[in-house]
């Protein structure tokens, strides 16, 4: 019996042609197994039962490897003998997948640490289950040729270990010893070798509280001992970050579990093969420098991913983007000596070339599931099924924690995080991404997908494209990201509350109630529309936007900014530079500084996320709510959510002298009942009974968790995401599940 079979997805650079290999020859069949630009092509022949048990045997492969389809055919016996690895075939189509960067392996951590092993303390040490490869890959088929390893051809034993099926390292394309691999060195901010073992001497910098730029596996990184409060204020300085707080490195997991209350589920994101920066609530007497995560409860830890981690992290460190802030991680070597010379006082780095810049993922986890904030390395490039069929889409993306997506076949590619459209670097990394996925996944768009908005470079970038254009509204990307985040097609109760989106009347929306599908969507409620004095002046300036919603001039908000209080007010008024928003994003901004929270922010979110951490998350009380009137008028018109009545009830708990913990967390439950209320009488009027929530606002755990438990107390099914992030990383996979749709 001799058998033709075609299998797709990640089956390339996992390991799976030694799998094979090894299967067929312990069940004495014969043929052969190589990679093409599809996938996998098999030939197995011998006895029929052997045969099926070979197909069986499929179903559980390496531990890297992800099978989308699995297709066989009979052919005409040969009578061949013995079972071979046969060349690459890099002609027709390209279906094939490229893995995600994956952490050591407990295999080579053990080799990394033996010293009677040929590789010990060699800091690219990796094998078929683990190691780099999205950001080496230059192209496809997945063989070393086309990997930035290229240029370091295999001695005679790694040679040996590459071509012997017997081994770990068979057909491993990164493959590489001390004696023909990539090399570590440590230079100093001139660029001089500084003396001593790369690895020891590091070390040695960062106990006498030096900065230390390490080139990691998407770019650079900035590294200070995270209990050196010195140091990591330092840090903070050149690094222009006022306060929004740095990922820490754990050692390993039982250190990780003195830093922060982690949860099975928390502990199993942190170690996993895409080792994520994991938030979680920071234990007590953490032994961390205040000025990692200045008043915040929560902290974001990971654990190491790559062996020259292994190896240079034996206490925690703090690990930051190789960036000034705004800008683009650094990830060629000059560059990083340009743009981090003046923050890094030592550069730990190496001569493999990193192919495409990425960032390091981060999560939460909610009800046991991730919920990504940030999605990147360690996830990228893997797709995520699209049901929907159409012509070969480019989705754009939105202006801030960019990503793009390309779709194709039922696959929709999110890129790595691509971070804020603001500046031409990130520009050019923007449109560099794009082409790479397209070379990649051998995808030629035939239609963009863009957002409304016409000033977003996303959206510039889109009509500078000569082909057909599909405008996706904003927030109803963020619910079709959800719902093809699970899968779902069919009309859903959509509730996208974010910090801001262009609007189909031209205004700034943000806290919608939405009936939609993937092809459209009716706004069937939303809160009632706001001035925003000074335009994205009251982003940065949340108190701005506690005068919109008419907070009395005699509360302390309004004395701490006085001298601009009524201007800033009558501004409001008077509709000049205030453009109208129903944004819940500014609702949470307006409390915050209401209750003292945060006046003014230095990144995106402070005083939300501030308030969320603020409240107490044992108070059960909610301040009333109201959905607009009983009879909302002519059919089709949406209700009307009036915020000023929570931010008056804040405000009266305010003047009783009610604790601002219990306050927040009364907002919070507020909140949560809003959406329960509004999703109820969605309900009457349209039967439906699943509730999608998205946007930025849902990265809140409390108010998700509240929301959630009261949706499902009323009998509603409720999507969260665990794909990709509710916030503005997710918008592009909406935009081409939309696009998709309609085409």
């Amino acid at each position: 019996m001799r058998t033709e079979v075609r299998v797709e997805g990640i089956v390339q650079g996992v390991g799976f042609r030694p799998f094979v290999h090894g299967l067929a020859t312990r069940l004495g069949l014969a043929g052969l197994v190589g990679n093409d630009a599809g996938g996998v092509f098999i030939e197995v022949e011998g006895d029929g039962a052997a045969v099926e048990r070979f197909m069986s045997g499929l179903r559980t492969p390496p531990p890297l490897a992800v099978i989308e389809r699995i297709v066989a055919r009979s052919l005409p016996p040969r009578s061949g003998t013995g079972f071979a690895i046969v060349g690459s075939d890099s002609t027709g189509e390209r279906r094939t997948l490229v893995s995600f960067d994956s952490a050591t392996c407990d295999d080579c951590l053990r080799e990394l640490r033996d010293p009677a092993d040929r590789r010990h303390g060699y800091p690219f040490i990796n094998c078929t289950n683990c190691g780099p490869r999205f950001t080496i890959v230059t192209d496809v088929p997945y063989d070393r040729p086309n990997t930035t390893m290229s240029g370091f051809e295999m001695c005679a034993d790694c040679a040996a270990e590459y071509l012997d099926p017997a081994d770990r390292r068979f057909h491993a394309q990164p493959v590489c010893c001390p004696a023909c691999g990539p090399g570590l060195v440590l230079r100093g901010r001139d660029g001089g070798v500084l003396p001593g073992e790369p690895i020891v001497a590091a070390r040695g910098l960062l106990e006498q509280g030096k900065i230390l730029a390490v080139k990691g596996l998407g770019g650079y990184h900035l590294a200070a001992t995270a209990r050196d409060d010195r140091a990591v204020a330092a840090l903070r300085s050149r690094k222009h970050r006022e306060d929004k707080p740095f990922a820490v490195m754990a050692p390993d997991i039982e250190t990780a579990r003195l830093l922060g209350e982690m949860d099975e589920a928390e502990e199993a994101q942190l170690s996993g093969a895409g080792r994520p920066i994991v938030l979680v609530r920071r234990q007590a007497e953490a032994p961390l420098a205040p000025a990692v995560a200045p008043g915040n409860r929560s902290i974001g830890l990971m654990l190491p991913y790559t062996p020259l981690h292994d190896l240079l992290v034996g206490e925690p460190l703090v690990l930051t983007s190789g960036n000034v802030s705004d800008e683009p991680i650094a990830y060629r070597d000059d560059d990083a000596f340009a743009r981090l010379g003046e923050i890094a006082d030592a550069f730990l780095t190496h001569d493999r070339p990193i192919h495409v810049r990425t960032d390091d993922s981060v999560t939460r986890v909610f009800r046991g599931r991730a919920l990504p904030v940030r999605r990147s390395r360690g996830y990228v490039p893997r797709p995520v099924p699209l049901s929907t069929g159409g012509r070969p889409v480019l989705a754009c993306g939105a202006e801030l924690k960019n990503t793009f997506c390309l779709a194709k076949d039922g696959r929709a590619f999110v890129s790595h995080h691509i971070g804020d459209l603001e500046n031409y670097e990130t520009l050019r990394a923007y449109r560099e991404g794009i082409e790479h996925f397209g070379r990649l996944f051998d995808i030629t768009p035939s239609v963009i997908a863009h957002d409304l908005h016409p000033e977003y470079l996303s959206t510039k970038y889109a009509l500078d494209q000569d082909l057909p254009l599909v405008g996706v509204q904003h927030h109803h990307a963020h619910i079709a990201s959800c719902m093809v985040d699970n899968g779902r097609t069919e009309p859903v109760i959509g509730v996208a509350f974010d910090g801001t989106g262009y609007g189909l009347d031209g205004t700034l929306w943000g806290g919608e109630f939405l009936i939609a599908d993937l092809e459209g969507f009716e706004r069937a409620g939303h809160l009632q529309p706001v001035p925003l004095p000074g335009g994205t002046m009251a982003i940065r300036e949340p108190w701005r936007m506690a005068t919109a919603y008419g907070v009395p001039a005699d509360l302390a908000v309004a004395r701490r900014n006085s001298a601009s209080w009524e201007a800033v007010a009558a501004m409001g008024r008077s509709g000049v530079n205030a453009p109208p928003t129903s944004s819940m994003g500014r609702l949470f901004d307006a409390v915050a500084a209401v209750l003292g929270v945060r006046d003014r922010v230095n990144y995106e979110g402070q005083a939300a996320i501030e308030l969320e951490q603020r409240a107490d998350p044992h108070e059960l009380g909610a301040y009333p709510i109201s959905l607009g009137p009983d009879d909302p008028g002519a059919a089709g018109t949406p209700f009307v959510v009036p915020g000023a009545e929570l931010v008056r009830a804040v405000v009266a708990d305010v003047r009783a002298g009610t604790a601002v913990p219990v306050i927040a967390a009364r907002f919070h439950n507020a909140v949560a009942a809003l959406v329960v209320a509004g999703a109820v009488r969605l309900r009457e009027t349209t039967g439906l009974t699943t509730v999608a929530l998205s946007g930025g606002v849902f990265q809140n755990l409390l108010l998700l968790e509240r929301t959630v438990a009261g949706l499902e107390a009323e009998a509603f099914e409720v999507l969260t995401h665990h794909q990709v992030p509710p916030n503005d990383g997710g918008i592009s996979l909406g935009q081409a599940a939309v696009a998709s749709a309609r085409s």
